[in-house]
């Protein structure tokens, strides 16, 4: 698929079929998240692959319970120590890339910024210095949702100052 037509078709999938995804199929689309660039090639993200059902159903209940429902969970983390300053974009990169390359092979996948961060660490045995930036369920859609409105080109982009619309 097109990247530019894997961005135009994602949508955050909150339903899954709960067929989990081939070992290969992921490995391609942590490789995309590799393959990711960082701030001064500093490379802070580390990623926790999930796969185990009991532990997907623990990250569920500390986080959003449809996660019960998805092949594989990535636990997406840094360490602030390797680069204050950029660690979260950089792992936003990352993660984005992996949601197209997903997109790319027919999967859905949903960012999650809203999770109980000690639960977990604990369950993943995470260590204390290093942050959860975010997870990224991932599956096969039990549907598509129709496309979102997005506000149009000129209200977000400006041409040569601000306020001059991009249209």
């Amino acid at each position: 698929m097109d990247v530019l037509k894997a961005i135009e078709e994602r949508r955050s999938i909150r339903e899954y079929t709960g067929k989990v995804p081939s070992e290969e199929t992921i490995r391609s689309i942590i490789e995309a998240g590799r393959l990711a660039p960082s701030a001064g090639n500093r490379q802070p993200c580390r990623f926790v692959v999930v796969w185990d059902r009991d532990k997907i159903l623990k990250i569920a209940k500390a986080s959003m319970k449809f996660l019960s429902k998805a092949g594989v969970v990535i636990v997406a983390t840094a360490d602030p120590k390797l680069d204050p300053k950029w660690y979260p974009v950089d792992t936003g990169i990352a993660v984005e890339h992996m949601v197209l390359a997903a997109q790319s092979l027919g999967l859905g996948t949903c960012w999650i910024g809203a999770f109980n961060e000690e639960e977990i660490k604990k369950t993943l045995e995470i260590p204390q210095e290093v942050t959860v930036v975010a997870m990224l369920g991932i599956g096969y859609p039990k549907q598509t949702p129709s496309p979102t409105s997005r506000k149009k080109l000129g209200e977000l982009f400006f041409r040569d100052r601000w306020n001059n619309s991009y249209s």
